[in-house]
């Protein structure tokens, strides 16, 4: 029987509108480089992947030149221009893109183009932690700090508990074959693993790190750039 291989996917075909730029977030420059670059650097420098697909849009007017930009990412990624309206989309269409070069058992890592902060260790503790888990899992953390359920005028109206909450990070690890069932059963979801939920599943929750966060206001950018330059 041959060994699961470990793939990753990276959906970054959003326009960030929050982010209220010129450009799509994930080619924002971060410590001297696009966002994107250093999320697609990190899974090439792993020698736990055995390939990275990038899904931008059919439009896309930045990913050429980012994949261009010192070095060769070539060999390692592979850019998918099938990006849909919807992360849940995006992902679906790109999995089926590359479904003649991955099996079943495969184990694909879907991760934010917006968390540059992703490091080799997250990746290979996360592997770790889930090569033999008959499900998968994702990164996450524990909620630590007190939460509030506001009212429709912006009050606080109740304490939320934090026992048993996690905030949820990328990557999220399943097989190719249950994630793609799962992605084409359900009719929307955030991220991956609520769509293993909805199958009655439940995903691993393996530690992740602060570092690993999702930039998505102009004020991140400046704590990115902290973690990357390795002031943390």
């Amino acid at each position: 029987m041959t060994a699961p291989r470990y793939f990753a996917l990276v959906p970054a075909a959003g326009i960030g509108a929050r982010m209220a730029s010129a450009s799509p977030k994930q080619y924002l420059p971060l410590a001297g480089k696009p966002m994107l670059r250093h999320v697609l650097e990190t899974f090439a420098a792993s020698e736990s992947i055995a390939h990275t697909f990038v899904v931008v849009s059919a439009s896309d007017g930045y990913i050429h030149a980012l994949m261009k930009e010192g070095g060769d990412l070539a060999a390692r990624v592979t850019v998918l221009f099938s990006g849909g309206a919807t992360r849940q989309q995006t992902v679906l269409n790109g999995l089926n893109e590359m479904r003649e070069k991955v099996g079943d058992d495969d184990w694909i890592l879907v991760h934010d183009a917006a968390r540059p902060g992703l490091t080799l260790q997250l990746i290979d503790a996360l592997i770790d932690a889930l090569r033999n888990d008959e499900v998968g899992g994702l990164l996450a953390l524990p909620v630590v700090d007190t939460l509030k359920r506001a009212d429709a005028g912006g009050r606080a109206q109740a304490t939320v508990v934090r026992e048993g909450l996690w905030a949820a990070q990328t990557p999220q690890m399943f097989r190719y074959n249950l994630l793609r069932s799962a992605l084409e059963r359900i009719e929307s979801c955030t991220d991956e693993a609520s769509a293993i939920e909805a199958l009655g599943l439940r995903p691993a929750l393996v530690i992740g790190s602060p570092r690993n966060f999702k930039v998505t206001l102009p004020q991140d950018i400046a704590l990115a750039e902290i973690y990357l330059k390795g002031f943390s």
